[in-house]
């Protein structure tokens, strides 16, 4: 069993980012076009997609604030006129703020936090899923985190936003349920990346992790791409934690 995403197109938001670069990267590799959206990072997203046409795949980039309606408005009308309308949304992009207590943190942090996690996910669900009900299927997939699981010191505005997003796309999953268009969410744990290697400083959280190792942006887009397959036709309303069982959702 493989999986092969011809025929689809993937739009990847914050698709310049470590994360949304392998996201893009692995969804090209399965067959899919791939629109990658992002807000500052033009060169990177112009690399990205000359990559990915190399590999034999229709790409475009496309600019836009996710928190902003008119943007994501725009993003819809430029991907069909190039591309056509996506069938596999990944919604990625996110803004994070300093981490501090609840009684110190500024409250535009939590305004900004809210138009990230969960405004980002109305407004692309209300671009992006009429095309997918006239088409008759598609999937919309969220990139979570373990933190909202976590609750910890420091990271309320981070949490709040991403348990917001869970409750936008748990209630989605069951309004366009009807029409085969699944919506799941993916949650990365404390990933090793460009920015946070995996370094001594980590020791104390790999101890803490059944697998006793931290994950890669391989690890996630290798989740991301089995949700964005016929291979998952059957799961929907799911937070899937990528975390080496560092959180285990409980039933």
């Amino acid at each position: 069993m493989n999986i092969d995403l011809r025929g689809h197109l993937a739009l990847v938001t914050g698709g310049t980012g470590q994360l949304g670069r392998v996201m893009c990267r692995t969804l090209a590799e399965c067959g899919a076009d791939v629109a990658v959206h992002y807000h500052r990072g033009a060169q990177k997203a112009g690399e990205l997609v000359a990559e990915m046409q190399a590999q034999g795949v229709r790409a475009m980039a496309v600019q836009g604030d996710v928190t902003s309606e008119a943007d994501i408005r725009a993003m819809r009308e430029a991907v069909g006129a190039q591309l056509g309308a996506p069938d596999i949304v990944v919604n990625n992009a996110v803004i994070q703020y300093a981490w501090t207590t609840v009684l110190q943190q500024d409250v535009a942090d939590y305004e900004g936090q809210f138009r990230s996690s969960v405004l980002q996910n109305v407004l692309m669900a209300q671009a992006f899923v009429p095309a997918m009900i006239e088409r008759g299927g598609g999937r919309i997939i969220g990139i979570n985190t373990e933190c909202a699981m976590q609750n910890a010191p420091t990271q309320s505005a981070y949490v709040a936003g991403k348990r917001g997003m869970d409750g936008v796309l748990r209630v989605l999953a069951r309004e366009i349920g009807p029409h085969q268009i699944t919506v799941n969410q993916v949650a990365p744990g404390w990933m090793i990346s460009e920015d946070v290697p995996d370094d001594e400083q980590a020791a104390a959280y790999r101890e803490g992790v059944p697998l006793r190792r931290r994950g890669t942006a391989q690890d996630i887009a290798n989740m991301v791409a089995f949700l964005a397959s016929d291979l998952a036709a059957f799961v929907s309303g799911q937070y899937i934690s990528v975390s080496g069982g560092n959180v285990m959702p409980t039933i």
